[in-house]
């Protein structure tokens, strides 16, 4: 069986598969204010340690994995809360920012929970984000659609990391310019041969229509 991926690979993988190549294909990594924040937060949530209360146990920097999924990484919190004589664990992943119109974040903790179901051998029904800027904690079912697509961003990120294929870039303003690795990636640069390339098709077709 292949190494298991990282789990911050899907999150890099839904917000931008070209990202996700730089990163964990090509080795490549650059930090800006945004990514410096998000790992000031994940460095204060990682740091391992226990907190044992009566109904609630708190793991921080739980390492987790998932032999069906292929995957690996650290969790930020697991809480393990008391159902009966058993531990019912709860991830919560720690995010700089506020809650977002894609899903990665969401696929990312569906994730860990997969992982969490293996270890111990228990269903895990819904987990939580937590974001910075907000400072609440946003409450995610692990329902069947996000089952799914967690599964599927996980084959689709291990085939492309396995192929150590680099898409080409897309330039999309919003993003790439929240994105540390916009000056590696070039996207409004290379991007230009699309369009080009776009602009000539239009051109032949409305010759054809004439």
């Amino acid at each position: 069986m292949s190494d298991p991926i990282p789990l911050s690979a899907l999150q890099h993988y839904l917000f931008c598969p070209r990202q996700c190549a730089l990163i964990h294909v090509e080795r490549q990594w650059a930090e800006n204010r945004l990514t410096a924040e998000g790992r000031i937060l994940h460095e204060a949530a990682d740091v391992p340690a226990e907190v044992s209360r009566r109904e609630v146990r708190i793991a921080h920097g739980m390492p987790i994995a998932s032999a069906a999924l292929g995957v690996a990484g650290i969790a930020d919190v697991v809480e393990l809360r008391r159902a009966g004589r058993n531990w019912q664990p709860y991830p919560v992943e720690y995010k700089r920012g506020r809650p977002k119109a894609h899903r990665a974040d969401e696929v990312q903790l569906c994730a860990q929970a997969i992982c969490l179901e293996e270890m111990f051998h228990t269903s895990v029904p819904e987990g939580a984000l937590f974001y910075g800027q907000t400072r609440r904690r946003t409450i995610v079912a692990f329902d069947d659609s996000l089952r799914t697509l967690t599964r599927t961003v996980c084959e689709e990120t291990r085939s492309m990391i396995e192929a150590e294929r680099t898409p080409a870039p897309v330039w999309e303003k919003r993003r790439c310019a929240a994105c540390s690795l916009i000056d590696l990636c070039r996207p409004k640069m290379l991007d230009r041969p699309r369009q080009v390339h776009d602009w000539l098709a239009r051109q032949i077709t409305a010759e054809e229509e004439v």
